[in-house]
């Protein structure tokens, strides 16, 4: 995969910093109880698709939480447009996803105290 262009990063950082300010003001609407965090945008070449991850805490119901956020992204897209209308020419389609990052560190480190606690082999010279 090619690395983005600074123009592309900059975007994708206004897009992470607008999307996180509507999902603390709005999202309990569409997920109630759960904390979501936008953790990472990544935004095409030609900035017509932004891919967006987000990380849900409080909630164990986070795949259908995300599928909520999915059937609301028109929704989702047009508040991002009214705020980003002066930045930019178009307001990009948006892809939801979700960045289950949390829940793999949280896996690697079960299986990291599994192995600490197995007694050891001895050494074979």
């Amino acid at each position: 995969m090619a690395t983005e262009s600074k123009r592309q990063q900059r975007f994708a950082g206004v897009i992470q910093q607008d999307l996180a300010e509507i999902f603390q003001r709005e999202a309990h609407q569409w997920a109630p109880n759960a904390f979501i965090t936008v953790t990472r945008v990544r935004v095409t070449p030609d900035l017509a698709i932004a891919r967006v991850y987000l990380s849900f805490i409080n909630t164990n119901t986070a795949k259908k939480d995300l599928e909520k956020i999915k059937s609301k992204s028109s929704e989702i897209r047009y508040k991002l447009g009214t705020r980003i209308k002066n930045n930019a020419r178009i307001v990009p389609h948006l892809e939801f996803f979700l960045d289950d990052t949390n829940e793999y560190v949280e896996h690697m480190d079960k299986i990291f105290d599994q192995i600490s606690k197995e007694p050891r082999q001895p050494d074979e010279d």
